[in-house]
């Protein structure tokens, strides 16, 4: 986990799940085989209807359709982000995307739990509604020791709710690391 996460934020708006991070019709690729699992990616948010996706006046993609990756690096969003099945798919295409971190004002436990066990993305809280202060395209750098979120170039600064214990997690890589480095399993 870096300790600083800077670049453009992709803003989403409240009860964003699983199946609109990657749709179903996705899930056919490997996660392991390198030129599969660049699919993740490609398709990741897809399925957000318009009206949620990006830009309020009808949306962009997370990722351009001829592009693997995608220019945002942080997704910021509403409430209840994640919600839907369980699948691992939805972080780890959000980070085959590029994305490596999502400000949200609450989330789906099963997300968070899949975001940090994976080592997929830092998955922050904020104590604010960002949605309506953060727009798709804005500069933003999170300073992750100090849990700040600052918007550019205006140099508005929004507190992230602490990571917690889950900061070491994600500095290992992922929760098997974790518990490798710990001596909980060899």
């Amino acid at each position: 986990m870096k300790n600083r996460i800077e670049g453009k934020a992709y803003v989403l708006g409240d009860s964003i799940d699983t199946d609109q991070i990657i749709p179903a019709a996705h899930l056919v690729y490997s996660m392991t085989e390198p030129d599969e699992r660049r699919m993740y990616g490609r398709y990741a948010c897809t399925g957000v209807p318009n009206e949620q996706a990006g830009l309020p006046d009808g949306g962009m993609p997370l990722t351009d359709p001829e592009a693997w990756t995608s220019e945002f690096k942080v997704v910021i969003a509403g409430s209840n982000f994640g919600c839907g099945s369980s699948r691992e798919h939805a972080p780890f295409a959000l980070q085959e995307a590029g994305i490596e971190a999502v400000v949200a004002t609450s989330y789906a436990r099963i997300f968070y739990r899949n975001s940090v066990d994976g080592g997929f993305l830092v998955p922050f809280e904020s104590r604010e509604r960002l949605v309506e202060q953060i727009r798709t395209g804005d500069d933003i750098v999170i300073d992750v020791p100090a849990g700040t979120l600052t918007q550019m170039p205006s140099g508005d600064v929004f507190l992230l709710n602490p990571l917690g214990d889950v900061a070491d997690i994600l500095r290992a890589g992922n929760v098997f690391e974790y518990a490798r480095q710990a001596g909980f399993i060899s």
